[in-house]
């Protein structure tokens, strides 16, 4: 009887060890930020794909600097806190909930990790042709294929929504995405929006970018 409550006791304790290493490597598969997303994922979608309807843009593999740096933003008041910004007005509770440092790059790491979307362009009346010369004010800063450039703070811009950019140039240009002077790189934009003579120009400049899609 002895032999046999030891084989049991024995076989339990292997089953315990097997259970928590299951538990463990379960722990291991699931990205630090994956659950952290899941906030995010109201609005910007499972896959962060965004949703038009709730002003959410498409995020998934955006750079996860500019990630960091938008929730930072976001965070901090430089973003998301002019009246007229609706969309602004709800990233900056959003990103209040992230409390630490650490959870903030944990769920911009897991962002950046996910397989890029390339929406459809919906805006329509563009000339592609005619925004290549606007164009021309955001190379030094997004360079000539849009990519970015980390040491300037500035996204790739050809995976964004267009409407989202449509929308971003808009809001530039009357001083809604611009309103605290603290945020260096809003300023920047401020004034290459100021650029652009009217909406046409701005449909324009977005359809070019919409072009330089690999």
């Amino acid at each position: 009887m002895a032999a046999i409550t030891k084989v049991w006791r024995t076989a339990l304790v292997a089953l315990g060890l097997v259970a928590l290493a299951g538990a463990a490597a379960a722990q291991q598969s699931t990205p630090p930020g994956a659950e952290l997303y899941e906030l995010c994922a109201q609005c910007h979608g499972e896959r962060g794909e965004g949703n038009q309807v709730v002003l959410a843009p498409a995020i998934a593999g955006l750079q996860e600097w500019y990630v960091v740096a938008q929730v930072r933003n976001f965070k901090g008041g430089l973003r998301g806190t002019h009246p007229a910004d609706v969309a602004g007005l709800r990233m900056h509770p959003m990103a209040l909930a992230l409390e630490t440092d650490e959870e903030l790059k944990a769920v911009s790491a897991y962002v950046a990790s996910l397989p890029p979307v390339y929406p459809e362009p919906t805006v329509e009346g563009g000339d592609a042709e005619r925004g290549a010369q606007l164009y021309g004010t955001c190379v030094a800063c997004h360079g000539p294929d849009g990519a970015g450039n980390e040491a300037l703070g500035s996204p790739r811009l050809y995976q964004a929504n267009d409407w989202y950019l449509l929308s971003s140039l808009q809001r530039y240009k009357n001083g809604v995405r611009a309103s605290n002077p603290a945020n260096a790189n809003a300023q920047v934009m401020l004034g290459i929006a100021g650029t652009l003579a009217d909406e046409q120009a701005m449909k324009d400049v977005v359809a070019y970018i919409m072009s330089l899609r690999k």
